[in-house]
């Protein structure tokens, strides 16, 4: 006859091993469903410094310190080419992943500086930019192409 012992606690390997691999199971779950909520947590974040970028631009029109009166900074083309916006954004803020094609681009505008276009493209949306410009922050889909200065998400600037 066999004798149970009732003094035995804890758990066997195989159980321990089981538990463990059930946690990993749904941890993965988990973490794969959260991936497009990240991605529009990073679009609202490109859209909300896009519309910092477009107010700090605003006020600095106008601002002689800023370079002249009645204009606005001159801009290169190019990803992240901005360092400053006169004393209203001393640092420009950086897109959340910083990799092509997320990135916060301007685009060349040239003297008198009368207007400006800067740029980013959203992950949760396919083809759809961004743009803030001196006509406001707008959102738009392109099928081909980005942004220019004749066409800053459906704005006209060089006009």
């Amino acid at each position: 006859m066999l004798k149970y012992n009732s003094k035995r606690s804890g758990f066997t390997l195989i159980e321990l091993l089981v538990v463990i691999a059930v946690i990993g199971l749904l941890a993965s779950i988990v973490l794969v469903s959260l991936g497009p909520a990240r991605m529009k947590a990073r679009d609202s974040k490109r859209q909300s410094d896009l519309r910092q970028i477009n107010l700090a631009m605003e006020m600095c029109y106008p601002d002689s310190a800023c370079g002249a009166a009645e204009r606005y900074i001159a801009t290169t083309a190019g990803a992240n080419t901005v360092t400053a916006i006169g004393t209203y954004m001393p640092t420009m803020p950086v897109d959340p992943k910083d990799t092509s094609p997320q990135q916060y681009t301007w685009t060349l505008n040239i003297s008198p500086y009368q207007y400006y276009c800067v740029y980013v493209k959203l992950e949760a949306e396919t083809n759809t930019y961004v743009c803030a410009s001196n006509k406001g922050v707008l959102k738009k889909v392109y099928a081909t192409g980005n942004p220019a200065n004749d066409d800053c998400c459906g704005v006209n600037l060089t006009i």
